[in-house]
């Protein structure tokens, strides 16, 4: 059993519910409240200096206006991702340009909830609690990450470990489940996000083979979709507004939680106006083809995750659920028939994330025996380089926590400074992938190709990117600190960046062997030029004309903008200019002899 002073709780830090948990007696345990409820609704209500968190919070929903649920989705953001959302909070734009919700930070909402827990686990154990380790979405971003680390920071924890959600609940299935070599596939379908990842178990180390999902997909949406048809069966034209809409979306997740059980549900709503009563049969059947669009949104994901493992379905030994919304059993019907097996049940789809983040507590804590997680990266890590080009250091699913660096120049003579812009995603041209932030690497100016800077980046075990740019001459560093609001992009666009890679790769390849061939040939026709004004008479005829010929075919498949034209004009042009370039390197050679024996 750990000492005292060792214990690290693992705490899931759920969109709708979180839970904690420790290892005690050498077992991980999760920790019930007073009313004996291992899980508590993210959910807090403001009453003026009261802060209150969970069951009592969400009861107030719909009859106070100072209730925050679902602060989840807002972690790690800035206004302008979530401006256009229609959501069912009150979203003002911070001075930073970060998010305020009832004039507070989304980590600051999301630190009442680990407070609250962390006092549920110190008076569970009779002793206080100082470090944790927190589960995250697989497809959080860096600064979502560090969001999530500085709300566990401001509720009073030392943050250990920031673990993905599938991989937490992968450990968990797999302590007594799978064998010595066995992969399992997670379908993570919460609250608030989707999250499918394929691991393989081997010889004690879990390794994610891949992960896929989408950062603003979950219950949340079902019950969304789910509160608008129930409107619309109310006959009223006038819009909703943001209580009535927290409200309705309330009730549509009693119906949602009800028809997972049940075929018909009958939804009542007294005084939802001042004279308006809402009462409703709602069936499974109609429950499932109103929320059809949103679980299907779910299938490219799965498919696309096997894809990158380089597994089939019938190499998987399991398909774990986790999630509450994998209650619904439209969802596990479309599990079954994407993976090819019946998913398996045996894992409690609130718990088994925080079951995981407490067994990695325990590793931690040397509580339980070694266990090796090996997570992997979502997404490419690199910086822009000339040309407008997408240079990857850290391709998508590296096993982190991993470095990598590169050695760049300047581009042009006399340059004095050379910006490094950090890039995550996967299409060719820097402008498609998401900026995460930029850092100005001074240095003394000299000729193209001379001054060198050194770019290296470092993801550690919790996913977050700490890049370094070092000029070699003086051996300054310099550290580029990605802040909580550092990526300004919708995280609609997480679910698209890797199926548009798909979907413009054709384009995207013919872009950048353009560009590519382009910055060579913008280098090459002025050195011919002068080469040509001096070597003119030296050359033979036959050298001369396919010089000029291959001069101008470069020339005008630049104008026409065709890559494969110019890649292979650049080629010829390169092989007809070889002479020239001999005699150019045979006079320097004579020029430089003569200068030894003037001098001698």
């Amino acid at each position: 059993m750990a000492s005292e002073a060792h214990d690290i709780v693992g705490i899931d830090l759920g969109t709708t519910n979180s839970v904690i948990g420790v290892v005690e007696s050498g077992f991980p345990i999760l920790l019930a409240d007073a009313n004996g409820s291992r899980i508590t609704p993210s959910a807090i209500h403001y009453d003026g200096d009261d802060v209150v968190v969970g069951a009592d919070a969400l009861r107030q929903r719909g009859i106070s206006r100072q209730v925050v649920t679902s602060v989840k989705r807002f972690m790690g953001k800035r206004y302008s991702e979530v401006a256009d959302e229609d959501s069912h909070l009150k979203v003002e734009q911070a001075a930073d340009g970060g998010i305020l919700i009832l004039g507070r930070k989304p980590e600051e909402h999301s630190a009442e909830i680990i407070a609250t827990l962390k006092r549920l686990a110190e008076a569970q154990l009779g002793r206080e609690v100082k470090q944790a380790v927190i589960t995250v979405p697989a497809y959080f971003n860096d600064a979502q990450r560090q969001a999530t680390k500085l709300a566990g920071e401001l509720a009073g924890l030392e943050v250990m470990r920031i673990v993905s959600e599938p991989t937490a609940a992968a450990l968990a299935y797999g302590l007594d489940k799978l064998g010595d070599s066995s992969k399992v596939a997670v379908y993570d379908f919460g609250g608030g996000t989707f999250d499918v990842s394929v691991l393989e178990m081997r010889d004690g180390v879990f390794q994610v083979l891949a992960t896929d999902g989408d950062t603003q997909l979950g219950g949340d949406d079902i019950d969304h979709a789910l509160a608008q048809w129930i409107w619309q069966q109310a006959g009223d034209a006038s819009e909703l507004q943001a209580y009535e809409l927290d409200r309705l979306q309330g009730e549509a997740r009693k119906v949602k939680e009800s028809l997972s059980k049940e075929e018909t549900h009958s939804l009542q709503i007294p005084f939802f106006r001042e004279n308006l009563h809402l009462e409703l049969a709602v069936t499974q059947e109609q429950f499932e083809r109103v929320v059809a669009g949103v679980i299907q949104r779910t299938e490219s994901h799965c498919r696309r995750v096997l894809n990158d493992a380089g597994v089939e379905s019938v190499d998987l030994d399991a398909v774990v659920l986790v999630g509450g919304s994998t209650r619904i059993p439209a969802v596990r019907r479309l599990v079954e028939r994407v993976f090819g097996m019946k998913p398996d049940l045996s894992q409690h789809p609130d718990e088994a994330v925080a079951l995981g983040a407490v067994i990695q507590g325990g590793v931690l804590s040397g509580a339980l025996r070694d266990i090796v997680l090996l997570d992997v990266t979502p997404l490419s890590l690199g910086i822009e380089t000339f040309g407008g080009l997408m240079n990857v250091l850290i391709p998508r699913n590296t096993t982190i926590p991993c470095k990598a660096g590169e050695m760049f120049t300047n581009a042009v003579a006399n340059q004095k400074e050379m910006c490094v812009r950090v890039l995550q995603g996967e299409r060719e041209m820097a402008r498609d992938n998401w900026e995460l932030g930029q850092v100005n690497v001074l240095f003394e100016p000299a000729r193209k190709g001379q001054a060198r800077v050194g770019v290296q980046f470092a993801i550690d075990e919790n996913g977050i990117l700490e890049v370094l740019a070092r000029d070699t001459q003086t051996g300054k560093d310099t550290l580029l600190q990605i802040d909580s609001a550092a990526v300004d992009v919708d995280d609609q666009a997480v679910e698209d960046m890797v199926s548009e890679s798909v979907d413009y790769a054709f384009d995207d390849m013919a872009e950048r062997v353009f560009t590519e061939a382009k910055l060579k040939a913008e280098e090459l026709l002025p050195a011919v030029d002068v080469a040509m004004q001096q070597l003119q008479e030296e050359l033979s005829e036959q050298d001369v004309v396919e010089i000029h010929a291959s001069v101008e075919e470069v020339r005008q498949a630049m104008v026409a903008g065709e890559a494969n034209r110019l890649k292979a004009a650049v080629q010829v042009l390169d092989k007809a200019t070889e002479q020239m370039a001999a005699i150019l390197v045979e006079k320097a050679m004579e020029a430089a002899l003569m200068q030894s024996l003037e001098e001698n």
